[in-house]
């Protein structure tokens, strides 16, 4: 059965040196969703311009619910200008402000949230005060049972200790990388020796039900409760690693709401992340089955 999946937050153009690729963290976790089977939902801001019309028909085209996204005649479409080393890894100038930091509370969002299975929500879009009311609002409004994903995303200088600490409260699960994670626990004042004991201690101070800590080409370390799951990752030619970190949530979350143990859940997330991370662009076209055929081979 199809769960309700929500992608809340910002929608923008990756830059990239090979030209532009849709993009933002909650849209591509929508559109790995959506490929993974469930009803991935944006709901997002983008401008009134040609970039944010572009926006809308791709995402359209992606077979994506763009119901929910809201155009915004004052303020442009956002854009990242994307620089990618030798190795694939991609660096972030992100454009400010944008049609994405004026999020907009309305009845439409009231009724989306009360239908949601679940909700990924991220750092980046609350770097505005408008838009972090907005989410947590948002957040506020779902059922007791609605899943809520913060996807870590610490970029440039948008993110705060208040920011972190609040978010971890209203989420379920927390999905961060190896070189955030000594970062945000010396943002929240708490020490940091291995990555095991700081899962556990998040988990035990904000109630969380699962921390995920991915880590590149080295696969991910899952904790939930007493039970720790460590995968190696999957060896892929790198084209860039744009969008691979929303696709390991997406496949993470889509896992665990359909009761998959925490192993494939694993297994699952790094697959698609991998995926992800040998195409150019976070939304890239699945090939001939591809995507399909490795997931039924790991179940």
């Amino acid at each position: 059965m199809k769960k309700r999946v929500v992608g809340l937050g910002e929608v923008l153009w990756d830059l990239l040196p090979g030209g532009a690729c849709l993009g933002g963290a909650p849209a591509n976790f929508a559109y790995i969703t959506t490929l993974m089977g469930d009803h991935g939902i944006v709901a997002s801001r983008v401008g009134g311009d040609s970039l944010g019309i572009d926006a809308l028909r791709r995402m359209e085209e992606l077979g994506l619910d763009i119901d929910h996204v809201q155009t915004d005649g004052d303020h442009p479409t956002g854009v990242v200008n994307v620089n990618v080393d030798s190795d694939g890894v991609a660096q972030y100038q992100i454009a400010h402000p944008v049609a994405w930091d004026f999020l907009e509370w309305n009845s439409d969002w009231e009724q989306l949230a009360q239908q949601a299975d679940a909700v990924c929500f991220g750092s980046l879009a609350q770097r505005s005060q408008q838009s972090c009311a907005t989410i947590r609002r948002f957040l506020s409004a779902v059922p007791q049972q609605t899943l809520k994903v913060f996807d870590v995303n610490l970029r440039q200088s948008y993110y705060s200790q208040q920011i972190l600490s609040e978010s971890l409260r209203l989420a379920d699960i927390v999905k961060l990388n190896d070189a955030e994670m000594p970062k945000i626990m010396q943002l929240l004042q708490i020490s940091h020796n291995d990555e095991k004991a700081s899962a556990k201690r998040l988990i035990r101070d904000y109630g969380l039900r699962v921390v995920c800590i991915t880590r590149g080409s080295n696969g991910s370390m899952l904790v939930q409760g007493d039970e720790v799951s460590e995968h190696p990752g999957f060896r892929v030619r790198v084209a860039d690693t744009v969008g691979s970190g929303d696709a390991f949530t997406a496949g993470m979350v889509h896992e665990y709401l359909h009761g998959a143990p925490l192993e494939l859940m694993n297994e699952v997330a790094n697959l698609v992340g991998a995926w992800v991370a040998s195409e150019v662009g976070a939304m890239p076209a699945p090939k001939r089955g591809a995507l399909e055929y490795s997931l039924a081979e790991i179940r």
